[in-house]
């Protein structure tokens, strides 16, 4: 990757992650850049205490017990996600770059690593809840500390120092920024096991799905390039960009919505065995699923807890917090199938899919391994993508929880079929 074209997308990161509500409500502890104006140091540390600052706007409505709570082994605290972001930083980039640093204490790589055996042992991550110290106010000094140091670090390295670690630097902000996804995510599967039905954000709203009357693009058979073309930041497992062959096929301009859905479970979807794949059927009778996640019904009608709280379901919304087996049940109702990701990603390339991003990460029936040629980078951060391709379903495009900027048409976001607490929903396939 070369330093040029990092810096080119760490300039669309500061300038498209933070809205102007960000910046005005989570003003850094960090006085304002010392370095010359669009210097490599600037971009880095700007970039660096936005992204930065919108985990701590998004942790800001959240009390101390929010924080800490962990409703299943899938989901995590708020506080670990503004802890484990935090090591992050300070493992791989103060860590191994930084002589001298100290750590801020010496039990928070144990408690705060994830998944990297690399860097040592860590706690187990269905007990994170249980995790009642440190609380949230010195995991917050815990952030500042780091970035103080991360900021001291930009300062005094010099360009040529710079240059090296950017790449570094980058990976670690798109890391954040996928905590901060999560971060909602986690927070809404927690109220919504709360009888009260509280509120993350009372003014929050659904985006509104885009309909229009061309329902499919058309697929002529061809050979198209997939996956990330260029230098541009990007993840490993989007690399190698490869031919494949895909069409012809038909996908559905639009999301499916719950009006549609509601019509699947008035037609007996969730009972009828023949619509779905057995291991589908098997988690849906183990898991009385009879809607999607997050769904009530009461006095006969049905509503979805959101981050506003409890509201009545919105007919043409796009359908959310589905799982991968219910998505496959609904196509097969629907006479019609899931996308492969490869067909997804070429018709996205031609931008005539309507809310391919920006409101659900959409299922397709490809399972999550690597593309032709991939190699996992060297070291700890080589634990970041590969390890967990098996077992997995991709999904594309990105949800109304994933921050600007961070979001592209090459993404490949994954999950377990049964998954459904993610805002995840489908759009259709068929053949042409």
């Amino acid at each position: 990757m070369e330093p040029g074209n990092v810096n080119n997308v760490l300039l669309v990161c500061l300038e498209k992650n933070v809205t102007k509500q960000a910046l005005a409500t989570a003003a850094p502890p960090i006085s304002s850049p010392s370095s010359a104006p669009g210097s490599l140091a600037q971009r880095l540390e700007e970039a660096f205490l936005s992204v930065r600052n919108e985990t701590e706007r998004r942790a800001a409505p959240l009390s101390p017990e929010d924080q800490q709570i962990q409703s299943m082994p899938d989901a995590s605290p708020a506080k670990w996600h503004r802890a484990h972001t935090t090591w992050f930083w300070e493992q791989f980039l103060l860590g191994e770059h930084c002589p001298g640093y100290q750590p801020f204490h010496p039990d928070f790589a144990f408690l705060f690593n994830s998944y990297y055996v690399s860097a040592g042992p860590r706690h187990a991550r269905g007990q994170r809840g249980d995790i009642t110290r440190p609380g949230a106010a010195e995991v917050g000094a815990y952030r500042n500390h780091v970035d103080a140091a991360v900021v001291k670090f930009f300062r005094e390295a010099g360009e040529t120092r710079l240059c090296e670690i950017a790449p570094l630097v980058e990976v670690g902000l798109n890391h954040e920024q996928q905590h901060q996804e999560l971060m909602f995510t986690d927070i809404l599967h927690a109220f919504a096991q709360n009888p009260v039905a509280p509120a993350y954000d009372p003014e929050w709203r659904f985006p509104a799905a885009t309909r229009t009357g061309d329902d499919w693009l058309s697929l002529n058979e061809g050979i198209h390039t997939v996956g990330h073309v260029d230098d541009s930041f990007h993840f490993d497992n989007e690399k190698p960009a490869h031919r494949a062959l895909v069409g012809p096929v038909k996908l559905a301009r639009n999301l499916v919505t719950n009006a549609e859905w509601l019509a699947f479970m008035r037609d007996g979807g969730y009972r009828t065995a023949t619509l779905w794949l057995m291991d589908g059927f098997a988690a849906a009778r183990k898991e009385d699923w009879q809607a999607p996640g997050h769904w009530r019904e009461a006095d006969g009608q049905w509503q979805v807890m959101t981050l506003a709280g409890l509201k009545p379901i919105d007919p043409d919304a796009a359908v959310c917090h589905i799982s991968f087996y219910e998505a496959d049940a609904y196509a097969r109702w629907a006479g019609k199938h899931l996308p492969t990701e490869m067909e997804w990603e070429v018709a996205a390339r031609t931008k005539q899919l309507n809310d391919a991003f920006g409101i659900v990460w959409q299922w397709t029936r490809s399972s999550y391994s690597p593309y032709p040629g991939y190699r996992a980078v060297e070291g700890a951060l080589g634990e970041y993508n590969g390890k967990f391709m098996v077992n997995q379903l991709v999904l594309r495009g990105s949800s109304l929880a994933t921050p600007e900027g961070h979001s592209r048409i090459s993404y490949r976001n994954f999950f377990y079929p049964h998954h459904r607490w993610q805002f995840t929903g489908l759009r259709l396939a068929d053949y042409a």
